[in-house]
């Protein structure tokens, strides 16, 4: 959530960074609209109390006097404190419709991310791999994972609907495997490892952003309140929510392997054949939270750990950099990883590591101590990686004729070399 104090400060920073975001700056002028009625009323509070003080003082005189004027006085109090709590009343409910308005405003860019109004503004960062198959060379991950018999596509939609499958045999292995070796990974980069909740209540998927825009995108059960998470960056942001850490504690440092659940409502028509988009799916998330003068630093160092997965798979890939109309509602800057998918002649998204500055720590209340004065904590999140993404890089860029090679970095928690096509009978 953005700094209402800041905003009112600085109206035309924030008109700019909404324009820059495709959002409409009309909902901030409601806002500011808003917040001139709220502290009017605030400032009418503060004079009623202030007679309310002063007449407090001269019933406690009048009495120390004997004075039986003193009950005239009482009754001017208790008519004031009436219209106090009225006015009061007044205020919270103007400052709950600023909080609702303000939680739909997305976060403000960094000045170092590029203004463009969709993905074709973003830059390319750094490539890395040269991939050598294409669309020439494989046949697609579904028809792989089919013939080799690792993934029903079939069964998936009977038990659960469309954008659903059962992975099976070395399906199920090599998904095991591929989050073994990811967490063993960022552990030994310096992450903890944790297992958090599948469900989480309104107020934590709120902290981070999913609501209450984004309501739609999100499984919801209703007769609980509850949410399914669409990422484990819900329930490890919002870990340390309402609390205050020490600064020696910074940065923490978090990862954790859930399966994700979202609707994908605005994906229709989308990779409908395959893995590359299903309604669950299994991610590694990587969660840090620092030190404001510290977060970029961090999220490149982020970028790095998610990357390096990448680079042990031995799976082309290159960097890009989100421009200001095509960054997520929390962030202020974000680089996308994305691995090179020979069927497809292009690199499709596999990771997207973003700094959130303190926008979700103001909505979850995330702070630390420095000097004795509590502060906003900066909070980051990233793939590393999409687990079922980094299966299709690996079926088709390690696909020959004659089957699927395992990546050297993953035999070991595999248990074999490669996944051999069935022979055809003659």
């Amino acid at each position: 959530m953005l700094d209402l104090k800041h905003v009112r400060e600085n109206p035309s920073l924030y008109r700019d960074a909404l324009s820059k975001r495709n959002h409409p700056a009309a909902a901030l002028d409601e806002i500011l609209a808003l917040d001139v009625e709220w502290r009017k009323i605030k400032s009418e509070a503060d004079e009623l109390k202030a007679g309310r003080n002063k007449i407090s003082l001269e019933v406690a005189a009048a009495k120390k006097r004997g004075d039986m004027n003193a009950q005239n006085l009482i009754e001017q109090s208790q008519s004031i404190s009436a219209k106090i709590k009225g006015v009061d009343e007044s205020a919270d409910m103007i400052e709950s419709r600023m909080r609702d308005k303000l939680l739909y405003l997305p976060n403000v860019p960094d000045a170092s991310v590029p203004v463009g109004a969709d993905e074709s503004a973003n830059p390319e960062v750094r490539k890395w791999g040269t991939p050598v198959k294409t669309s020439k060379d494989v046949m697609t991950h579904y028809d792989a994972a089919t013939r080799l018999d690792i993934v029903d596509f079939e069964r998936g939609p009977k038990l659960a609907g469309s954008r659903f499958v059962v992975l099976k045999g070395f399906g199920a292995v090599l998904e095991r495997a591929l989050i073994h070796f990811m967490l063993s990974t960022h552990v030994k980069n310096g992450y903890l490892e944790m297992y958090p909740p599948l469900l989480v209540n309104r107020k934590t998927i709120t902290g981070t952003g999913q609501l209450p825009k984004f309501h739609e995108d999100q499984y919801w059960i209703e007769r609980d309140d509850m949410y399914l998470i669409p990422t484990a960056e819900v329930p490890l942001t919002n870990y340390y929510a309402d609390e205050i850490l020490e600064e020696s504690a910074l940065a923490v440092k978090l990862t954790a392997h859930t399966p994700c659940f979202r609707r994908e409502a605005g994906a229709y028509g989308k990779d409908i054949k395959g893995l590359i988009r299903q309604h669950q799916f299994n991610k590694v998330e990587l969660v840090k939270l620092a030190r404001p003068e510290d977060s970029f630093a961090e999220l490149e160092s982020m970028v790095v750990d998610a990357q390096s997965i990448l680079e042990k798979l031995e799976l082309p890939y290159r960097v890009i950099q989100l421009c200001t109309g095509d960054m997520g509602f929390s962030s202020a800057k974000t680089y996308d990883l994305e691995v090179w998918i020979p069927s497809q002649d292009k690199y499709r998204e596999i990771s997207s590591c973003s700094n959130c500055t303190d926008f979700q720590a103001r909505r979850a209340n995330i702070r630390f101590r420095r000097n004795g004065k509590p502060e906003f904590v900066h909070t980051l999140n990233g793939s590393g990686l999409a687990v079922g993404r980094t299966a299709v890089a690996i079926l088709e860029n390690y696909q020959d004729q004659d089957g699927v090679s395992i990546p050297k970095a993953l035999r070991d928690y595999m248990g074999i070399d490669r996944l051999d096509f069935p022979k055809k009978r003659i």
